[in-house]
């Protein structure tokens, strides 16, 4: 992998850079959207390419219960499974595990967790957690990591990110020794909570083991906005400036507006795809929940300043009938419109960022109007 920073702001840390992938080059600041099971909920892989989708990610969770990752290794891996030419990211799964916490057993040499597809159990380790990533063969893999629920007390919160420290090296480890062909890539993957010299001490040791990219992880799990953009920005210069620079699951259009200001590159989150399927669109004044009454003669598209495939064609009122009718055009039709929100976001943070007037973009963002619903 090489990462190339090229471009900054002058007025705020946003910064423009380029990834270089076995599978295709990656312009950041970069939106990752979810396919959770080797796909993006409701959209082909020629939509997402239709839209300029340039990198995905995919759960080594779900993909490790079904249908394994000895499947998809056999059959040529994600790529070729899923028809998808572009990179992908995989994360290690530690997320998913974390969220099943009436079904897991955290211990120092790994995970024992119960499947909640069938109720069977499985051990992840550190070990596991790589070679399953190989066998999905990602262009990039995560580190398996001890994700923290908010709030935690700094006792708490130091014993995760111990051992998130102590997994991040049996990953890279093991990733060294398995590593053959060299086109992936392993992450290392930041803990400690709200804690400002946990969150330090854990960059350290990282860079101490030296990946070529650094995810901030444990944040966006029920901490306070203000908290977790102090976190973001405390941490940002323990951070390698020439590595990109992962925020984890976050967020919302304005969440990543203010992320790239704090100096972080990459970006992942289900909320445009799981908000798209309920019905909640964004615009650039907000978010219209389309299953409102009031949309039901409503003629406008979703949001006149978008240009997307969707507003060029379709009312407010057609959506809102697809959503009462339960078709499935409706999810098909708000994940396009949501994805291309995403990503018409990044493509002007990034434009900003090279004029050299991101401030401006961030005001702006900051003085929207509030959501309309």
């Amino acid at each position: 992998m090489k990462f190339e920073l090229f471009d900054r702001d002058g007025r705020t840390r946003a910064r423009r850079g380029r990834l270089h992938l076995a599978h295709g080059v990656v312009e950041t600041p970069i939106f990752m959207p979810v396919g959770t099971q080797a796909t993006v909920k409701s959209m082909t892989p020629d939509q997402l390419r239709d839209l300029q989708v340039e990198i995905l990610l995919c759960n080594s969770y779900h993909l490790y219960l079904r249908p394994g990752y000895e499947t998809v290794a056999r059959l040529g891996g994600l790529h070729s499974f899923m028809a998808w030419d572009r990179p992908i990211l995989t994360d290690s799964g530690g997320y998913q595990v974390f969220s099943l916490s009436d079904l897991r057993n955290i211990t120092d040499d790994g995970v024992r967790f119960k499947s909640h597809l069938d109720g069977s159990s499985h051990f992840l380790t550190p070990e596991t957690a790589v070679d399953i990533q190989r066998g999905l063969d990602s262009d990039i893999m995560m580190c398996l990591d001890d994700c923290l629920g908010y709030p935690a007390t700094q006792l708490e919160a130091e014993k995760s990110m111990e051992r998130s420290m102590v997994w991040a090296e049996r990953c890279k480890s093991h990733f060294e020794k398995t590593n053959a062909g060299g086109r992936q890539n392993l992450f290392g993957i930041l803990q400690g909570g709200v804690f400002h010299d946990l969150r330090r001490q854990s960059a350290e040791r990282l860079i101490a083991v030296d990946f070529p990219g650094y995810a901030i992880g444990g944040l966006a799990v029920g901490e306070p906005k203000p908290l977790m953009y102090e976190v973001i920005e405390r941490i940002e210069g323990h951070l390698p400036d020439e590595k990109p620079r992962y925020l984890m699951g976050v967020g919302t259009p304005a969440d990543i507006v203010e992320a790239v200001a704090l100096g972080v590159d990459m970006f992942d989150c289900v909320m445009p795809t799981r908000h798209a399927r309920n019905g909640w669109l964004f615009t650039r004044t907000g978010h219209i929940v389309i299953r409102h009454a009031k949309y039901k003669d409503d003629p406008d598209p979703i949001d006149t300043a978008c240009a997307c495939p969707v507003c060029r064609t379709y009312s407010r009122a057609y959506l809102r009938h697809l959503f009462a009718a339960n078709e499935i055009l409706s999810s098909v039709l708000n994940t396009i419109h949501n994805i291309f929100f995403y990503l018409d976001t990044i493509r002007r943070i990034r434009q900003f960022i090279e004029a050299h007037r991101f401030d401006e973009l961030l005001a702006e963002v900051r003085r929207e109007s509030p959501p309309v619903d």
